[in-house]
């Protein structure tokens, strides 16, 4: 694939600006995404006020919902937008996905009962793949050769870079003047990311030749759903624990909840960390750094459930957790950019339909746990036996591609056998 021409005459300076105005929006989905989750008990209390009464544990599972929701949204629109709108110019599609980011989350701020800002989650949720994936295609074009994982970390900056300052700030500013207030502030980031974007990313055209058809066709590669699992069933473990992190720090460690957002913001310092450690080790080697996250992602996940209590051991190991987790998206990403073939606009963006499917996943099953009367440690343990086949499945993408290259080898080993034999002089 080319790089665009006007990429490869951008100053060092404006590529920096390009790279930060992709971010920013990262930064914004970040927000919408993540706010949820330190709000949890505040939008359950407001949407769902008859079930708060009756009980603050099936309501918080129910409003748990709100963030299945929005995972779908992005599941849904993830490969719908990209397969549809490949042939367009990349920043056009851009913009498009950041305004539908802004109308989207104004509703979920303004709509009145739980049913509508459901639905309004998972309409915000649509554009969300699609702009992490094409976002993901122009940075790495960016960066240029060899710095594909990087571009893709750099995008996904934003979004780690929102758990550390944004979802902590925003969580505060929902628990003091309410989280429809909340809301309306990620729709101003995100007004604030189509004036970045279409000041400084330059024009990308889409790809001419792109058809829904050719896009389609990275369904049929079977290392294309090895990597969705892998992201689906491996990231769900995380989502399952952070969904439900806000009860956790109240009800477990028994800290009152303004020490919620200190809690957000150790997720958020590991995810960033761990952001950056998994984009330069795709680089390095995509398979490697996929085990390795899984076995730290297992160690975070039974250190949290065994010391949660804790004050310390809490922070300490989502610390951890954000770290594993993070790192994996970037490896995923970069892995289904190697093994898409022509479809690289579809498999960028349903790296984060993958992703979300996981988070949908984690939050059904932990609210599962949590509403069987189980404690909200539960989500914890659903995580990490969710690493195991997710780490199983790593294992099998691994084996067919030492299958596929043993193959490749003998076929070319017969070829060259044969054409000796075709070169031999007659007796």
């Amino acid at each position: 694939m080319s790089l665009p021409t006007a990429t490869s005459t951008l100053t060092p300076g404006r590529t920096r600006l390009a790279l930060l105005a992709l971010a920013l929006g990262g930064f914004g989905i970040g927000l919408t995404e993540f706010v949820a989750m330190g709000l949890l008990p505040n939008l359950a209390a407001d949407l769902l006020p008859n079930l708060w009464e009756q009980s603050h544990e099936l309501a918080n599972a129910r409003a748990g919902w709100l963030i299945s929701a929005y995972a779908l949204g992005v599941v849904v629109g993830a490969p719908t937008i990209a397969a549809v709108a490949a042939r367009l110019p990349r920043k056009q599609l851009l913009l498009g996905c950041v305004a539908l980011f802004t109308l989207g989350t104004v509703a979920s701020a303004l709509l009145p009962t739980f049913e509508l800002v459901l639905a309004a989650r998972f309409l915000a949720a649509l554009p969300h793949g699609a702009y992490f994936g094409i976002a993901a295609l122009v940075a790495a074009s960016l960066m240029g050769p060899g710095k594909r994982g990087q571009g893709v970390a750099l995008v996904l900056s934003g979004l780690t870079i929102a758990n550390v300052i944004g979802v902590p700030t925003i969580t505060y500013l929902g628990q003091v003047a309410g989280w429809r207030t909340a809301y309306i502030a990620v729709a101003l980031v995100f007004a604030a990311t189509f004036v970045a974007v279409a000041l400084a990313v330059p024009f990308q055209p889409g790809d001419p030749a792109a058809t829904i058809r050719r896009e389609l066709t990275v369904f049929r590669r079977g290392q294309v759903w090895l990597a969705l699992l892998i992201g689906s069933i491996g990231f769900g473990g995380f989502f399952a624990v952070y969904t439900y992190i806000a009860p956790v720090v109240t009800n477990v460690a028994n800290l009152d909840a303004s020490v919620v957002p200190w809690v957000l913001v150790a997720v958020g310092v590991g995810m960033t960390i761990g952001n950056f450690l998994g984009g330069r080790g795709a680089d390095r080697s995509v398979i490697r750094t996929l085990f390795i996250c899984f076995g730290g992602f297992a160690v975070a996940l039974a250190g949290l459930a065994l010391t949660a209590q804790n004050p310390v051991g809490l922070v300490f190991f989502v610390f951890l957790v954000g770290v594993a987790a993070s790192a994996l998206s970037p490896a995923i990403q970069t892995r289904l950019m190697d093994v898409a073939g022509d479809g690289q606009s579809l498999a960028a963006a349903i790296n984060h339909a993958s992703l979300n499917i996981g988070n949908s996943l984690g939050a059904y099953l932990g609210g599962v746990t949590i509403a069987a009367g189980l404690g909200y440690l539960s989500p914890t343990w659903v995580g990490l036996l969710l690493v195991v086949p997710g780490v199983s499945l790593a294992i099998v993408s691994v084996l067919l591609d030492r299958r596929k290259a043993a193959l490749s080898e003998l076929a070319r080993d017969v070829a060259l056998e044969k054409d000796a034999v075709l070169d031999r002089p007659l007796a």
